[in-house]
C-alpha cells in the first residue's frame, strides 16, 4: 500500500532473462502486487519469473501465447490491474531502464487525486542530452512536437517515455481491447485520456541507460509508424472530442486551415511547372500561393492556440 491505496506495477517483458531479476529484486516494498507480461520471450524470462514467484506472492504472471508488442503487454497488465480493482497502476519496463527511486514522484500526483494519470519525462534534466543516445533523443523531441498536436497535452513532452501511473478511475474508461499494440502506445493512450478530459502530470525523471538491456526500437521506422498513428489519432480526437461530445468552433479553423494548405501545394506546384517550362513565373500565381500559405498558416496557428485554451484545465 502507498498512502492507504493499493498500487500494482506492469512490468512487459520480451526476452528480459539477464534483466528481469533486477526489476524484481529493486521494487519497493510497497508494491502490492507486480504483474509480470511475457510478451511470448524466447530466452528464459519465465523460468526466471517462476523462479522468483515461488519466494514472492506479489509475483503475478501473465503468458502470451502469441507476441503483441510491448502495448498489447502493457494493455493486458491493465486490464488484470483494473478487473482486480487496484487503485493505481504503474508500468516499468523489464530491461531496468526506469528508476525504481522515482516511482513515489510518479504516485503522488494520482493517490493524491491532483492527476488521472502521470508519466515520466526525462527531458527536463540538463543531463538528458548526455544520457540519452542522439538519435533516440532527436528522435523522440520530433515525436513530441507531433504528439503535442495529435493529443492536446500541450504541458507534457518526453511522450515516448513508458514510465507512467495510472488511476483506477482512467483504468476504467479505456477499451484497452482497442488500443495501439506496440512501441507507439504511450502516444495513443494520451490521445485516448485528452477525450475523457483526464488530467496529465509530467514529472521529471533520471534518464537510465546501459544497465544491460538491449534496445529494441527501429527509430527510424518507429518515427514514420508513430506519425500515421498520431495523424489518424488527431483526427478521431477532432471528430470524439470537439465534433461529438461538445462542439467546438476550432473544427472550422483547421478544416479551412488544411483546405488553404492543400490549396497552397497544389499552387505552387502550377508555379515551379510555369517556371520550368517557360522560365518565368506568373505573378498573380505567385501572390495566390503566398496568400494561401499565409492563411493556411494562421487559421491552424489559431486552431492550436484554441486547442491549448480548451485543454489548459487538464495540466
Amino acid at each position: 500500500m502507498y498512502k492507504n491505496k493499493s498500487i500494482c506495477v506492469v512490468i512487459p517483458a520480451y526476452n528480459e532473462e539477464t534483466q528481469i531479476g533486477m526489476v524484481i529484486e529493486t521494487m519497493p516494498d510497497f508494491v502490492d502486487r507486480m504483474v509480470v507480461i511475457d510478451d511470448c520471450s524466447r530466452d528464459r524470462t519465465v523460468e526466471v519469473v517462476k523462479g522468483y514467484q515461488k519466494g514472492n506472492p506479489k509475483i503475478v504472471l501473465i503468458a502470451h501465447e502469441a507476441n503483441q508488442g510491448v502495448g498489447g503487454a502493457i494493455a493486458s497488465g491493465y486490464t488484470w490491474a483494473r478487473d482486480n480493482g487496484f487503485d493505481a497502476a504503474a508500468v516499468m519496463a523489464g530491461d531496468g531502464q526506469m528508476d525504481p527511486a522515482d516511482l513515489p514522484a510518479l504516485l503522488d500526483p494520482v493517490v493524491d487525486n491532483r492527476a488521472d494519470y502521470s508519466k515520466g519525462n526525462r527531458l527536463f534534466t540538463g543531463e538528458a542530452y548526455k544520457k540519452i543516445p542522439k538519435v533516440r533523443y532527436y528522435g523522440n523531441a520530433f515525436l513530441s512536437l507531433l504528439t503535442k498536436i495529435a493529443s492536446g497535452y500541450w504541458h507534457v513532452a518526453d511522450f515516448q517515455s513508458g514510465y507512467t501511473v495510472i488511476s483506477k478511475k482512467a483504468l476504467n474508461l479505456i477499451d484497452w481491447g482497442s488500443m495501439y499494440k506496440r512501441f507507439g502506445q504511450p502516444n495513443d493512450l494520451l490521445v485516448r485520456l485528452n477525450v475523457y478530459n483526464c488530467r496529465v502530470a509530467d514529472i521529471p525523471i533520471e534518464p537510465v541507460y546501459n544497465v544491460g538491456e538491449r534496445s529494441k526500437i527501429n527509430i527510424f521506422k518507429v518515427i514514420f509508424t508513430i506519425s500515421w498513428l498520431l495523424l489518424k489519432m488527431f483526427l478521431w480526437r477532432m471528430k470524439e472530442k470537439y465534433i461529438i461530445r461538445d462542439f467546438h468552433p476550432l473544427i472550422f479553423f483547421y478544416a479551412i486551415g488544411f483546405l488553404f494548405k492543400f490549396i497552397t501545394v497544389v499552387l505552387f506546384i502550377r508555379l515551379f511547372w510555369y517556371w520550368y517550362m517557360f522560365g518565368h513565373i506568373p505573378p498573380i500565381n505567385a501572390l495566390a500561393a503566398m496568400f494561401s500559405f499565409m492563411s493556411a498558416s494562421l487559421f491552424i496557428l489559431f486552431a492550436m492556440w484554441f486547442d491549448m485554451e480548451a485543454n489548459k484545465d487538464l495540466k
